[in-house]
């Protein structure tokens, strides 16, 4: 049982990275941005995780991890930040590299706009959720940020890819919210959040998966230009 959240990283990352050196593929040349972005990303959530757990907005099931932990942080919920977004930007490595998304700039905007201010209402309306609220409103001005501030043009690809990384996102958080367990192996105060379950998942940590991995796809794209000479956004 205390190899659960283990085996679940383990299981996430153990495909995508033994596809990574796929001569088709090649996401091993990238290696080196993805770390470096990671690390980044990874250190901003692990530092929100971090007061969250404190505060009781969430928290873990010592029956499903091996008890080693980091600032109060179990070693299982460091390495997600790690394996899951290794997961997450290998798919959109693949589709990109396969696939050439782009979006009408009459649409991209409009629908940015829309999907941002709808973000930004609902977590000012529930101000008083943290989790709700923190997530909501900091996903809408990172999405707005990036568009209109940093003017990113690989939004349109992670907002077609994100749809397909639910599928996996439902297995994975599933099991983590105790889908199929007698307990959850990462429990949810739900006066913090809007008390909406998929299956066991809240509803926030949808958002908040978007934007970790928009988060991450970030300062990716940033490191392969550092590293590699030049963007590869449009076509990996």
């Amino acid at each position: 049982m205390i190899f659960t959240y283990l085996l679940v990283n383990l299981c996430s990352v153990s495909v995508p990275f033994l596809y990574s050196f796929h001569p088709k593929l090649k996401f091993n040349r990238f290696f080196g941005a993805f770390f470096t972005a990671t690390a980044i990303s990874a250190f901003s959530f692990l530092v929100w995780d971090a007061i969250f757990t404190a505060m009781g907005v969430w928290g873990f099931n010592d029956k499903y991890i091996l008890g080693i932990r980091i600032f109060d942080l179990p070693l299982e919920e460091i390495l997600f930040f790690i394996c899951i977004p290794f997961a997450c930007v290998f798919t959109y490595h693949c589709i990109n590299t396969f696939y050439k998304i782009t979006w009408k700039q009459s649409i991209e905007k409009p629908f940015i706009l829309f999907v941002s201010l709808g973000l930004l209402v609902i977590g000012l309306i529930h101000f008083d959720k943290l989790y709700t609220s923190i997530t909501f409103i900091s996903t809408a001005i990172m999405l707005l940020s990036f568009k209109f501030l940093f003017k990113v043009d690989w939004l349109p690809k992670i907002l077609s890819v994100y749809p397909l990384l639910l599928i996996p996102f439902f297995m994975v958080n599933g099991i983590l919210t105790g889908t199929g367990l007698e307990e959850p192996v990462v429990w949810y105060n739900d006066a913090e959040n809007l008390s909406i379950r998929m299956l066991t998942i809240p509803i926030e940590d949808t958002v908040y998966g978007f934007e970790l991995m928009i988060l991450t796809l970030f300062f990716y794209e940033k490191f392969k230009i550092i590293f590699h000479g030049k963007s590869n956004s449009g076509n990996e």
